[in-house]
């Protein structure tokens, strides 16, 4: 394979859920499709690149010209209750589960050793901040059932104890070993209604 391909494929397979050959088959055609999507591709990609940001508060995907995010700005939510979730991707799935309209905390990942990623690699300074504002009066730890996400659960339930705060954490439905951005909405939103003090 051409030297522009294989980096090409390489950055495709980099993606969740795409592996080595479907990388290949996508590179393929993008080089092969060059007037259609390929052209589009780029487009969409440089836009994303220019424009798509992290809310400066929550963490979610927003733009820069909406910062801080449409979610945090929505006045109809219940301002006392925030969901805490690894990914930006998980405020997508509990949003579509409906019903649901507390804020968020993105962390942007869990505590890793493998990967050598620590409490302190995650959001946790902007989360204290937000507690200590006095401004919820519950904390819902809607991260995932992996041993990673557990270490993380635990860790930030400790340092939480010494705070005037309920903290929960989802419960039923949630297989052991997925994240929040793998469940259905009708799971996700069981998992959020049967969640228990920690």
């Amino acid at each position: 394979m051409a030297q522009p391909l294989e980096r090409l494929t390489r950055a495709l397979n980099k993606l969740p859920g795409v592996g080595r050959k479907s990388a290949d088959r996508m590179a393929l055609k993008l080089a092969y499709s060059r007037d259609t999507i390929l052209s589009e591709l780029v487009a969409a990609l440089n836009e994303v690149s220019e424009t798509v940001r992290s809310c400066s508060e929550c963490g979610a995907v927003t733009t820069a010209d909406a910062d801080p995010c449409r979610i945090c700005t929505d006045v109809t939510r219940d301002g006392s209750v925030l969901y805490v979730v690894e990914e930006p991707s998980d405020v997508v799935a509990i949003e579509s589960s409906g019903g649901i309209r507390g804020c968020y905390h993105v962390l942007m990942g869990k505590m890793s050793p493998m990967d050598d990623k620590g409490p302190w690699d995650l959001r946790l300074e902007q989360l204290l901040k937000r507690v200590d504002s006095g401004k919820y009066e519950e904390i819902i730890l809607a991260l995932g059932t992996d041993m990673n996400s557990d270490a993380t659960v635990n860790f930030i339930s400790e340092l939480l104890k010494s705070r005037k705060v309920k903290v929960t954490r989802l419960a039923l439905g949630l297989p052991v070993g997925s994240g929040i951005g793998y469940s259905d909405p009708v799971t996700l939103e069981r998992a959020i209604k049967g969640r228990q003090v920690m």
